[in-house]
This record gives C-alpha cells, sequence and structure tokens, in this order.
C-alpha cells in the first residue's frame, strides 16, 4: 500500500536583502513602496500560499569604503511593514526576519504579539543572530559578543520570549462583557528570567494571542543551527535546494527531534528556491541564462572577485581574465556587513581554485562568478516545474519550498496563474485555506494544545 500523498508548503520571499533580483528588467519595481509589497503579498494570498517571508538588513553594507549600491539600498522595518500588509490580507503568514543579537526579549516578543493579534493570528519569526561587528556598530555594540557565543545567546532570547508569550494564560483572562474591557488576576503578564545573557521581571502587557505564540523559524545551517531548530523551531529556512543536498540535510535534521522529544511532523524545512517558468522546457532554459548574465553585471562580477582578492580590482576587465596578483590575506577586509567575507576565509587556496577552473574553461571573471553563483532550483514550462516540485517533496527533500523571484514586485504573478492550478489539480496542494491562523496553514499545533505538550513532553 502507498503512502498517502504529502501536502506541499509554499511561501513566498520579497526579494529585498539578496542578489537575485534583476534590476535592470524595465519590469522590476520599488523594493521601499508599499504597493510593490501589496502587490507581492496580494499575489501569494490569491495562490493560496503559506505565508510571506522578510529578510532583515540592519546596515548598508560597504565596499571600499563606499555604499556597496549594487543591491539593495534600503529596507523599511520590519515589523511597519507586516503591520501594514496584515491590513490588505486576509488568510497570508507574516514572517519576519528579527535579530536576536541586537535586540532584547521583552521589546521583541511585544510587537509580535502586537502583530499577531493584529493579523489575527498569523506572526512568524525568523530568529536569527548577527556574528558582524559592522553592524553592531549601529546598536553601540560592535564586536561585543563573540561568535560563538551567538547560540547560546539566541537559544536564551528564545526561551525568555516564549516565558513573557507564556505569562498570559486562557484562564486568566476574563472579559467585563457589560464594558468589553479586560479583567485579569495579578499573576497575568507576570514573568521573572534569570540566566546568562538576560536578568529581568515585570509584567508583559500583551494578552494572549490567536496563536498563543508566533511560529518560530530557523535559518542556521552550522550543527548548531540545526540543533538550536530541532529543539525550538517549527520550521527551517534551508539553503538546500538540490534533490540528494535536501534529501541528506531533510533526514539529518529530522532524526535529531527525537533527542528532544519531538516528531518529525513538528518541525517543517523549507528551502529557498529560485525559478525560470516559461512556456517550453527550452525556452525556460534561455530564460534562465539570460536571467543568470543581468544578475551579475561586468561591475557585480569585479565586486564579487574583491570579497576574495581583498583589494581593489576596478581597474581590471571583468571580460578579462582573472588577477595575476594574490589576494590580501589582512585581517582588515575591503567589505562590511557581506555574508560571504566568511564563506571566503582561505583567500589564497580559492583564488588558486578559481582560477584553475577559469582556465580549464577559457572563463572570464564575469563568466566565472556567474558559473560560481548557483543556477535557478527550477527551470521549465509549468508541467515541469510543478513535477519537480512535487518529487522533491514526496521523496523527502523538503516539506515545500520558500520562492525567491528575480522580479519585484510581479515575479511570482505567472508562478500563480500556471504552477499552483496544476499542484491543486494533482491533489497536493490546498485550492483553500484550512483555518484563521499560519499554524493552520501549516498543519502545526497551537501552543495551548494539553495532547501536544503531553507527545512533546
Amino acid at each position: 500500500m502507498s503512502k498517502p500523498l504529502k501536502q506541499i508548503h509554499l511561501a513566498a520571499h520579497f526579494p529585498g536583502v539578496n542578489n537575485t533580483t534583476v534590476w535592470s528588467d524595465p519590469r522590476s519595481g520599488s523594493h521601499i513602496e508599499f504597493s510593490s509589497f501589496v502587490h507581492f503579498a496580494q499575489t501569494a494570498e490569491r495562490a493560496k500560499f503559506d505565508f510571506l517571508f522578510l529578510a532583515e538588513g540592519l546596515r548598508l553594507r560597504e565596499q571600499g569604503g563606499k555604499i556597496y549600491d549594487l543591491d539593495v539600498v534600503g529596507r523599511p522595518d520590519t515589523f511597519t511593514v507586516l503591520s501594514a500588509l496584515a491590513a490588505v490580507t486576509e488568510h497570508l503568514g507574516l514572517t519576519g526576519t528579527i535579530n536576536s543579537t541586537f535586540n532584547e526579549p521583552y521589546e521583541v516578543a511585544r510587537q509580535f504579539a502586537s502583530l499577531d493579534h493584529l493579523s489575527g493570528g498569523r506572526a512568524a519569526w525568523n530568529v536569527v543572530t548577527s556574528w558582524d561587528a559592522f553592524t553592531g556598530e549601529n546598536f553601540r555594540r560592535g564586536g561585543f559578543l563573540p561568535e560563538e557565543e551567538r547560540y547560546s545567546r539566541a537559544k536564551e532570547f528564545l526561551a525568555t520570549a516564549n516565558e513573557l508569550f507564556d505569562s498570559w494564560r486562557g484562564d486568566e483572562i476574563l472579559v467585563d462583557q457589560d464594558t468589553g474591557t479586560f479583567l485579569r488576576d495579578a499573576k497575568a503578564g507576570a514573568f521573572v528570567h534569570t540566566g546568562r545573557h538576560f536578568d529581568i521581571h515585570g509584567q508583559f502587557n500583551v494578552p494572549r494571542s490567536p496563536q498563543g505564540r508566533p511560529v518560530i523559524f530557523q535559518a542556521g545551517d552550522s550543527d548548531e543551527g540545526r540543533e538550536f531548530a530541532a529543539a525550538d523551531a517549527d520550521a527551517i529556512f534551508s539553503r538546500h535546494a538540490t534533490l540528494e543536498a535536501g534529501q541528506a540535510f531533510y533526514t539529518d535534521v529530522k532524526r535529531r527531534l527525537a533527542t528532544y522529544g519531538r516528531r518529525p511532523d513538528q518541525l517543517l524545512i523549507l528551502p529557498a528556491a529560485t525559478f525560470a517558468l516559461a512556456d517550453t522546457d527550452a525556452e525556460a532554459e534561455e530564460l534562465a541564462y539570460e536571467v543568470r548574465r543581468q544578475q551579475v553585471s561586468g561591475a557585480t562580477a569585479i565586486k564579487h572577485l574583491e570579497l576574495v582578492w581583498n583589494r581593489d580590482l576596478s581597474s581590471y576587465d571583468p571580460d578579462g581574465p582573472l588577477p595575476d596578483i594574490d589576494p590580501d590575506v589582512g585581517d582588515d577586509h575591503i567589505a562590511k556587513g557581506r555574508a560571504q567575507v566568511r564563506m571566503y576565509r582561505d583567500r589564497l587556496a580559492i583564488a588558486r581554485e578559481w582560477r584553475e577552473r577559469a582556465a580549464a574553461y577559457n572563463w572570464s571573471i564575469r563568466d566565472l562568478v556567474i558559473e560560481l553563483g548557483n543556477r535557478q532550483t527550477f527551470i521549465g514550462s509549468a508541467e515541469t516545474i510543478a513535477r519537480t516540485i512535487n518529487e522533491f517533496v514526496q521523496s523527502d527533500a523538503s516539506d515545500g519550498f520558500i520562492l525567491v523571484p528575480h522580479l519585484t514586485p510581479t515575479g511570482l504573478d505567472e508562478f500563480a496563474d500556471k504552477v499552483v492550478p496544476l499542484l491543486q489539480e494533482w491533489g497536493v496542494f490546498r485550492t483553500e485555506y484550512e483555518g484563521p491562523t499560519l499554524r493552520d496553514h501549516l498543519g502545526l499545533a497551537h501552543p495551548d494544545d494539553a495532547r501536544d505538550r503531553e507527545a512533546a513532553s
């Protein structure tokens, strides 16, 4: 007897902090104007997606002492955008990336509890950490937290926030039927937390929200990150988007859940995914190639190479060969606020490898950078992409995908119109929302469900 088909989860990443957007396309719109967020969110909701996902940029990136203006410059506040979107959507989940290194638990818990109330139970929190002293300077805490302690603080941060969410219990909240005002006993909202990173006590001033707590996402891929997710998260925003890598990651993370008394269905694996959609597979391949060429301009290629060479390469021709000079291995890096800096620590070894690859294939600097970048996750006609997505989910390479289109705000439109109806026709994706909250969309139990607490104990 074959096992029942898994239901696919789909979400949309508003591409505001990334290197995937094609700025030169005339259809590319603003990343700040609210109309862009509205179009993107309402398209996702029309397609019955689980949620919209916002990344977070806390400081403008710099390179060579100047603002890095080849990527997003400027980023509206996450809570402001999500709160505004709550008023123009009815069902779509609203997921925000909020840093646990430069914020405080009371502040963040209050903001998410408020968003959950405003949206009728659709809030989610992507809990991230920051290793970056450059970003920390905006908070007057540059370098204050050693990198090895970031998950220690994050775990205590989340645990403390949960204590605040849980400080209001359902049986402590009463409403005066005549006036409509809240009545509560003196203990409702009271909290005391003493730990390594936080020593706070007081009274939380936002009553229990529709979901009890926001849905918790985690985006780390290190061993520490996987353990953090297995212990505390409801979903992982993963970068493993090939079938084999996805299956390995899926198996590894799901097996960790038992250590924390959790079932495999209590944590969803949702990789980021890009796509190139056209009428035929051949046309989609051509589109994918063209998009990759547009994503990596000559200037972008040079700036990317500087991440490894750690020196000004503006005099080099992006359509010419790689530099003969070696990288500068000094500690002071030319790029600030770029995550790739940490990926390229052994600069001499990487430079040798890149030179060898470029020589073997006769690649220019731009050719190399284009090839180093990931190909689109899904390339093909609507049917090809739908079948591939379904194959990934049914073969336990993921539980669904967070789609990152290369155009804003219209990049989801064609996917919603052509791919989603096929998944619905095959019975692997919803035709209507099952309930009012994001936990309903994701198949996650409410924290106050006693049966779920017993199963997790």
